[in-house]
């Protein structure tokens, strides 16, 4: 039997509240999670759940209240902002609900930004192959659907090799055509190169694509759920 690999992020007792006193605003309660490399592991649970303040966390952009939020021997939750931004630099990719992506540069462009700065990062071109841009690299966003403007950011967020993907409701502002195109591009990145994937949604049919589902209610993680037969992005009813 092979042994099982370290976990990419390990939370203890992690909570985060805003404010003090009557009028606090909890946003997460206690959490305890390990995810595994490589793993696609889908965040489902409504708006104000906490979902997207978990995903802050891990990616280095806020700080837990209490407990810890470690990525390796690396407690994000007691790292100084230094560490963070290195952190940030060299582990971890973004896709948002919106695309925030440079007008005057072409998709290639948009992507060599971020590859210009990481250590060992893929070339742009190969980037975009990867999520099926191949013959758009020289488009402007303006050229491109909001599905092909995703897929630049999800380039964008791979081209240095990041260990971890955090994804925040990439097909929240998209038809279901395009939106299926993105899932796909998502799951070929997470099998090609390996890297563990964060993908947050509200949608139930949506999580059927992960390895496993994390079901969020008012900052509490309520069940985690093992997908036994995932299904295909074209599958999944929105």
């Amino acid at each position: 039997m092979k042994p099982a690999l370290a976990p990419v992020f390990a939370l203890e007792r992690l909570c985060k509240s805003y404010g003090t006193g009557p009028a606090a605003v909890h946003a997460l309660r206690g959490l305890d999670l390990t995810i595994s490399p490589g793993e696609l592991l889908v965040l489902l649970g409504p708006s104000g759940s906490g979902k997207s303040t978990l995903l802050n966390i891990l990616g280095g952009l806020d700080r837990p209240t209490s407990g810890s939020a470690c990525f390796g021997n690396l407690d994000l939750a007691t790292a100084d902002d230094d560490t963070l931004t290195e952190y940030r630099r060299r582990h971890v990719g973004f896709v948002f609900q919106f695309y925030n992506l440079i007008a005057s540069l072409t998709a290639r462009e948009n992507v060599e930004l971020v590859s210009e700065i990481a250590d060992a990062p893929m070339s742009p071109d190969e980037a975009l192959q990867l999520v099926g841009l191949k013959e758009r690299t020289t488009h402007f966003p303006a050229q491109l659907s909001g599905g092909e403007q995703q897929r630049v950011a999800i380039a964008r967020a791979i081209v240095k090799r990041p260990t971890v993907l955090l994804c925040d409701e990439p097909t929240g502002a998209l038809d279901v055509a395009t939106g299926v195109k993105v899932l796909e591009s998502l799951l070929h990145v997470n099998e090609t190169i390996g890297t563990t994937t964060l993908l947050i949604t509200h949608n139930s049919d949506i999580a059927r694509i992960g390895d496993r589902v994390v079901h969020f209610a008012d900052g509490m993680i309520r069940a985690v759920e093992v997908n036994a037969r995932r299904v295909a992005p074209s599958q999944v009813r929105w």
